[in-house]
């Protein structure tokens, strides 16, 4: 029998990893000072590494997770489009001749009430990484409300939750091999690791801390429970 280092479901212990190693890339800046290996490439091949286990290893369908946003994306399209309308406005107003390429960056460049279900969730995604601190500062510099700009950049983390973890992903019913519990081992170690360091430097900041605790992301994507065994990571 293979032996877990975790006692979550593969699929949510994947989910939680992948989720943590996305706040690891949001506040990098803040994380390389404790690591030098802790650079955009480190992350980015450990989310490649998730992202390959859950294919090879699972049988994910890749397409599911926009499907199972359905119910999430109706609860939030209406303030979420109303919001885009706003800062678009604003932007228009604001940057004149340079608004174009504010727009381009930020992916709004369409008419964002005639883009369907899944256009919202790309919009959202190119908006989130399109507005970085920076020019968070340059837009809010003209007037625009920074409350705006969170509430948007909160409905794409809302998608990003429910793309990675909602309960009603769908994996094949394929036999877990030893070289796939290994795999999954490895990947659990590994940022179980980061979650320890990045929670220790965000000790005094526990919103931050929280997110690089495995438990508290696992309740706060609310899929299965953990068992009564689950091994104390942090």
């Amino acid at each position: 029998m293979s032996f877990r280092n975790y006692s979550y479901k593969d699929v949510v212990m994947l989910m939680a990893a992948k989720t943590i190693l996305e706040s690891m890339k949001s506040n990098l800046g803040e994380l390389s000072m404790a690591r030098t290996n802790w650079t955009e490439a480190y992350v980015t091949a450990l989310i490649l590494k998730i992202d390959t286990a859950i294919e090879d290893f699972l049988g994910l369908d890749k397409k599911q997770p926009l499907r199972d946003a359905t119910d999430l994306i109706n609860q939030i399209r209406v303030p979420a489009l109303r919001d885009l309308g706003f800062v678009k406005t604003q932007i228009e107003v604001d940057f004149n001749h340079e608004a174009a390429e504010i727009l381009k960056t930020l992916g709004l460049t369409k008419d964002i009430h005639k883009i369907n279900q899944e256009g919202l969730i790309e919009l959202l995604y190119s908006f989130k990484k399109g507005m970085t601190d920076e020019l968070k500062t340059v837009i809010t510099g003209k007037g625009t409300n920074p409350a705006l700009i969170d509430a948007i950049t909160g409905y794409a983390t809302q998608l990003q939750q429910a793309n990675l973890a909602q309960e009603g992903m769908k994996t094949s019913t394929q036999e877990v091999t030893q070289e796939a519990v290994d795999t999954f081992n490895s990947i659990y170690n590994e940022v179980i690791g980061i979650g320890k360091i990045a929670s220790k430097m965000y000790k005094d900041e526990p919103l931050k801390k929280d997110q690089f605790t495995f438990s508290k992301v696992v309740k706060k994507m609310g899929t299965a429970s953990k068992k009564a065994d689950e091994p104390v990571a942090q």
